[in-house]
């Protein structure tokens, strides 16, 4: 059964200050964790997945656009 909207809401609220957290902790987890174990205890395993890793991407999507590409060079051998 899919989740209802108070659930729902729940588990945004949640996913909403773990990512707070991360982000005025300069990404430590470690002073987190309690926010993540609320996280991943109101959300869905799917849910959970879905929002990390869109998470990761919207960082690296930023990154791209601040600092645009850099490919990787490999060293020239002689």
């Amino acid at each position: 059964m899919p989740p209802n909207q108070q659930q729902r809401q729940k588990c945004w609220d949640s996913r909403d200050r773990f990512f707070a957290c991360l982000e005025q902790n300069d990404e430590n987890a470690a002073k987190c964790q309690s926010l993540r174990q609320e996280f991943e205890g109101c959300c869905s395993n799917t849910w959970v997945k879905y929002f990390l890793r869109k998470r990761e991407y919207d960082k690296y999507k930023e990154k791209l656009q601040t600092e645009g590409f850099k490919p990787y060079e490999e060293e020239k051998k002689t």
